[in-house]
């Protein structure tokens, strides 16, 4: 069976829609099937695959207000056994819409329940912020992966972010254990960045939640998107790309 991942942090610049891309090119350059979910608005990922979202008609957003069916809406992107969940705009007025149902926690899960044994991984991207989609993609969602940049500002907001992680788990019953953190935009050279990172494994000094692999500032990741290629595609010899790898190998040598 598959395992759902949502890649979420509330705060933005945190290299989120990066790990989601990349991550999933480097799943599928171990032989993984993976499916990549955009849930948000502003289509990052979509585009990042090299798909228009101009030219769209199928989306998430149609998927999710049964306009079409998950598997039109699903694209296959240029690299094989990969394939984008795309979305557009659109998707901006879903948490209006899902606000007016009963139901409005379970749309998501509802929808990739059927198509989850497909893949071996489906990762969700998602919008920074702590909403009805995010509520929706930790339902849906077997486990959560929480990118932290190495910044002044990296833990702060960590806590809401748990909080809701176990509100979800409490309230809706249904749990989503963290899969892991990861460090992004990391500098060893600074003293900012070493810090950050000192801090963030005294944090979670009890657990086994950061990756040992961390993510480093790199060119190469930030032109890729422009090219509408994950890193792996773009230079398969960068530092980013290479970086994203290794965690990749740790990610699937972790227990669901």
């Amino acid at each position: 069976m598959g395992e759902i991942v949502a890649v979420m942090n509330q705060k933005g610049g945190c290299g989120k829609t990066t790990t989601v891309v990349n991550l999933a090119a480097s799943l599928v350059k171990l032989g993984k099937r993976v499916l990549v979910v955009d849930m948000d608005p502003q289509a990052n990922a979509t585009t990042s695959f090299g798909v228009n979202k101009l030219d769209l008609r199928r989306t998430v957003y149609t998927a999710l207000v049964k306009k079409c069916s998950v598997e039109r809406a699903t694209i296959q992107t240029n690299i094989p056994n990969l394939f984008i969940l795309p979305s557009n705009i659109d998707l901006s007025g879903l948490e209006v819409e899902l606000s007016k149902q009963s139901n409005y926690h379970i749309v998501l899960k509802e929808l990739l329940d059927p198509i989850k044994d497909i893949f071996d991984y489906i990762i969700i991207d998602l919008p920074p912020s702590l909403g009805i989609i995010t509520i929706n993609a930790l339902v849906a969602s077997d486990s959560v992966l929480i990118p932290i940049q190495a910044e002044y500002f990296a833990l702060e907001g960590l806590a809401d972010l748990l909080n809701t992680i176990k509100l979800v788990e409490n309230r809706l019953r249904s749990p989503s254990p963290i899969k892991g953190i990861l460090l992004t935009l990391y500098d060893s050279r600074t003293r900012l960045g070493r810090e950050v990172y000192k801090e963030l494994k005294n944090y979670f000094k009890d657990t086994e939640y950061i990756f040992k692999s961390v993510i480093p500032r790199n060119v190469r990741l930030a032109e890729a998107p422009s090219f509408g290629k994950p890193c792996l595609d773009y230079d398969a010899e960068s530092k980013g790309a290479r970086a994203y790898l290794s965690v990749a190998k740790e990610f699937v040598s972790l227990e669901k």
